[in-house]
Order: C-alpha cells, then structure tokens, then sequence
C-alpha cells in the first residue's frame, strides 16, 4: 500500500514518466515504431516538398505530422499546405533543451512496416 502512496507522490511531484525519452526527443515526439517518413532538418530546407512525403500523406492512415519548429517558418509551409490539403493533423515541435538532426516526421496509427524510415538522396 505505502508503495503506491509513494508512486502516486513521485507522480504528483515530478509528472508521469515517460517512455523512451531519447527517441521521443529525437524524433520530435513520436515513437520510431509509428514512424512512416522521416526527413532530416536540411532535406526540409530543399525548395521543393520531397514526392514521397506527399505520397505517404495521401495513404496514411490517421497520421500526424510532426516539424520542428526550430526551422524557418518558410521551410515547413509546404508541408503545412500538404497536410492540409490531405486533412493529415500537424503539430510544430519546439523543444529547446533537445538536440535533433529531424525535420520532420510522419506517423500512423499502425505499427510501421517500414525498416528504412528516411530519403536517401
């Protein structure tokens, strides 16, 4: 009894804990099995939206889109107007006391088959 006092104190003080904390930091807070797509920060900076992303938007299946909101704003509308106009959610990620080489990150609601989440150039 006195250890579930003692878990639900920790709780009240210090928050729930949270699950592979690294990886959630990494990949703008999704978990990599969710992960559909994944671009690194200067394939976001490109002029034009990489295909396969909008590809990926179209077939998804109760995705999210996640960008880091440490990029220019001009960089991640174009994948703002794409998740819009595939009615794919969006969320801008900006966590300061996380270092990440992610751009962006495309999740879904199934457990990704995908083995290679990222676009090789």
């Amino acid at each position: 009894m006195s250890e579930k006092i003692e878990e639900y104190l920790e709780r009240g003080i210090y928050g729930v804990k949270e699950i592979k904390t690294e990886e959630r930091n990494r990949f703008l807070t999704a978990l990599r099995e969710r992960i559909e797509i994944a671009l690194k920060k200067g394939q976001v900076m490109k002029e034009k939206p990489y295909p396969e992303v909008t590809e990926k938007m179209k077939k998804v299946q109760n995705g999210h889109l996640y960008l880091n909101g440490n990029l220019d704003y001009r960089f991640l509308s174009k994948y703002i107007k794409t998740a819009n106009d595939t009615k794919v959610p969006f969320t801008i990620v900006q966590n300061q006391e996380a270092e990440t080489d992610i751009g962006l990150v495309l999740t879904g609601s199934q457990v990704s088959e995908e083995k290679e989440i990222f676009i090789e150039e």
